[in-house]
């Protein structure tokens, strides 16, 4: 990845390669998951305790190839017996059932060792799977030790596997490193299992997707835009409308109602939500955003902030995380808010600062109006009431009230409370 950051830690769709992994391990109810780590296990110990502090770390120290990596693996698992997934960190697009499919093929029929394959038109850089003239499997092997005729094979390894514990244990300690990379070669054990007449069962894949792997920054590319494209099919289909999807992304932690719009450009990205019959876009990004029914957002960058119903945001606006607008208010043009509250009703048109504010249901602010909610040294919230009018080209010093239904003139610095009703003009 020519990355200061692990590769398991890069993202598809808002989740890192490795969420993905663990997901999808879930799907078959384990005892245990056991992560191995080794290059920058720093960074991949600490995304494990944030993201997944249930499964068991286990380290490679060297890199000594996969079969190794499973050893590494299998040190914490001595007491397990039966059946043991092992799955690829880096192939995001894997899904839960296909591993919950794998499991019951290997199952149904009793074998040692079940290999998750797919048949590729161009399988270079793969592990074939060869088989013999009964056409059962015979071995496995690795792209740079395969022969020309096996070169020639089409059905590949994923990578992806069911082991019978007790044959994965023995099956290990009999493998070498005698190969052209010099690395302990999981693969081998397949060998090992045919050698001593057991089963070796195959389940193969039509979805190519679910094998590809991410080792640079253009698979990761390839993948996300997959990704992305599977997930705007989903939304469609569920009733939502995607005006351009070439132009349109959407993470997988998204959440969208039937008769939602996506206009052109719009970027939807962590647990932001959308309710049914909202406009969003077009040249929108919200992160972790709200936005209730019927509401339009246009032009505008959020994050961490709740948009009401009926409400209407933008073109070109700033919301920043703790912004609040209630049911049919207004955040229009060139305005920026953080740490706001504005009502239900109330109106924020256009080039204003509303930082750390509470507005009143139905006021109006007017144009060029700035929240002044900084000394230099500490920040203090302005209080605006319900139906009260901000002239244009007004500044609130915070900490300041002004009370329902007051008024200010425009052009005014408002240092002191504004009483309910009251007229206040201080122009210097």
């Amino acid at each position: 990845m020519k990355s200061s950051k692990s590769k398991l830690l890069h993202e598809v769709a808002g989740h890192s390669l490795l969420s993905y992994a663990v997901s999808a391990a879930a799907a078959v109810q384990p005892q245990r998951v056991v992560v191995v780590v080794g290059h920058q296990r720093d960074q991949v110990e600490a995304h494990l305790a944030e993201m997944a502090p249930h499964v068991t770390i286990a380290v490679q120290d060297e890199q000594r190839g996969t079969g190794h990596a499973v050893q590494c693996g299998l040190v914490d698992l001595e007491d397990i017996t039966g059946d043991v997934v092992v799955t690829m960190a880096d192939v995001p697009m894997l899904a839960g059932d296909t591993l919950v499919d794998l499991v019951a093929t290997h199952r149904e029929a009793k074998a040692a060792v079940t290999v998750l394959t797919a048949r590729l038109d161009d399988p270079s850089g793969y592990g074939r799977v060869v088989r013999d003239a009964d056409q059962r499997v015979s071995e496995i092997v690795e792209h740079k030790d395969a022969s020309e005729e096996q070169r020639r094979v089409s059905e590949i390894n994923s990578g992806i596997y069911v082991f019978d514990a007790e044959m994965l244990r023995s099956g290990l300690q009999e493998i070498t490193a005698d190969n052209a990379q010099n690395e302990f070669y999981l693969t081998d054990v397949v060998s090992v299992a045919r050698t001593l007449g057991k089963t070796v069962e195959t389940h193969q894949i039509d979805d190519l997707w679910q094998t590809e792997g991410v080792n640079d920054r253009v698979q990761l590319c390839r993948i996300g835009a997959e990704m992305n494209r599977r997930i705007l099919e989903r939304w469609m289909r569920a009733g939502v409308t995607i005006v351009d999807p070439a132009t349109t992304w959407v993470h997988a932690s998204v959440d969208l109602a039937p008769d939602v719009t996506l206009l052109p450009g719009t970027f939807l990205e962590g647990a932001t939500s959308i309710k049914a019959g909202a406009t969003i876009g077009p040249d929108t990004t919200l992160v972790d955003v709200e936005v209730d029914e019927r509401a339009t957002v246009s032009r505008t960058q959020g994050s961490l902030s709740v948009i009401g119903a009926d409400a209407r945001v933008g073109p070109f606006a700033y919301l920043r995380p703790g912004t609040v607008l209630g049911a049919e208010g207004k955040i229009g043009t060139f305005v920026e808010t953080k740490n706001a509250e504005i009502g239900a009703g109330a109106k924020v048109p256009h080039l204003t600062y509303a930082g750390d504010a509470v507005i009143g249901d139905g006021a109006n602010i007017g144009a060029g109006t700035i929240f002044a909610n900084y000394d230099g040294v500490v920040k203090a919230t302005s209080y605006v009431g319900s139906y009260s009018f901000i002239g244009s080209n007004s500044v609130l010093v915070a900490p300041v009230t002004v009370a329902d239904g007051a008024y200010v003139a425009a052009g005014s610095a408002i240092t002191g409370d504004v009483g309910a009703g009251q007229l206040a003009v201080a122009r210097g």
